[in-house]
């Protein structure tokens, strides 16, 4: 794996602690039932309280008072079939735990500027940031998947009912023989962004070459999907100045890399303590068994198992950024 060549990935040596897998599901499961139970009972007696109050009182108000208790009460229990319907989903691709919800997405996106040590030359604010984590406080991380060559319809099928979200980087030489694999994820509400024509070196190639890269990228991905890409992960993680201006030039906003990296036996961390931190970014691939020891749906066992265990929830790269 080639990385930023102003950053020093390091790769994890030393085991995860893993839990007994029956012991998380149980304990999520019974969580997430009684705290939507918690929420309808308690819903239902703030609107009792509410009209009990209203009549006394004889407020002109007092009905907007049980009407919010009831939406909330709905709301509870929306979420708790929502995660009962996780869990199960759970069990049926055999997931060691059950895929924690993430927080509702923030009103407004964070400000994210270029992280230290990923600056060009002559680069200014002007130019799309490169960075590795999103900032926020919540326990959340993002999950991307590059490149686009595996493609798993079991991938699809398990994501959609597992309802994790991930972001998909494609690069048109492994996409362009089955472009309709991708219109299926689009449908299904996976974003589409863009990771170059051929995969080549960047800093490599003249500002032309880059250009056709990067811009034809952009044409591709919007004819086929109708939606122009905003976000763009650079082949390897390498860019130079050239590189951020010509991404600017043709709708790129923002430059995801990734502080952590996912395959199905292992994980390879870019920060020395080999750990995860809210909103880091994960990378992984559209790779089956002849590149890797699994399937698709085995890294997503591998790396959720990561992902809960240290009590993290997937979110939508595309909510934050």
């Amino acid at each position: 794996m080639v990385t930023c060549p102003e950053v020093r990935t390091g790769r994890g040596r030393r085991r995860l602690r893993r839990r007994p897998g029956y012991a998380v599901l149980a304990a999520l499961l019974v969580a997430a039932v009684g705290s939507g139970c918690a929420a309808e009972t308690g819903g239902r007696a703030d609107a009792d309280a509410a009209r009990r109050t209203g009549a006394e009182a004889g407020h002109p108000g007092a009905q907007a008072r049980p009407e919010a208790a009831a939406a909330l009460a709905v709301r509870a229990e929306k979420e708790r079939r929502a995660q009962a319907a996780r869990a199960a989903a759970a069990r049926k691709w055999g997931l060691a735990g059950i895929p924690l919800a993430p927080p509702a997405p923030p009103a407004v996106k964070p400000h994210i500027t270029t992280r230290k040590g990923f600056e060009v030359n002559g680069g200014d604010d002007s130019l799309p940031p490169v960075f590795t984590t999103v900032p926020t406080d919540k326990k959340i991380v993002f999950l991307t998947m590059d490149d686009g060559d595996d493609k798993d319809p079991e991938l699809l099928r398990m994501m959609s009912e597992l309802n994790i979200p991930y972001s998909a980087f494609l690069s048109d030489y492994l996409v362009r023989d089955d472009y309709a694999y991708f219109k299926d994820a689009q449908d299904r509400g996976v974003a589409l962004s863009n990771h170059t024509l051929n995969h080549r070196y960047l800093p490599g190639l003249s500002y032309a070459e880059q250009k056709r890269e990067i811009c034809d990228q952009q044409d591709i991905i919007e004819k086929q999907y109708g939606q122009r890409p905003r976000l763009f992960r650079p082949p390897y993680g390498n860019y130079n100045g050239d590189t951020l201006r010509i991404a600017k030039s043709c709708g790129i906003t923002a430059v995801p890399l990734w502080s952590a990296e996912a395959f199905p036996d292992h994980m390879e961390w870019r920060e020395e303590d080999q750990d995860l931190h809210p909103g880091d970014i994960i990378l992984t691939h559209f790779r089956g068994k002849k590149d890797w020891k699994g399937s698709m749906p085995d890294l997503i066992r591998s790396v959720m198992k990561v992902i809960t265990d240290k009590g993290y929830a997937v979110a939508r790269l595309e909510d934050y950024v």
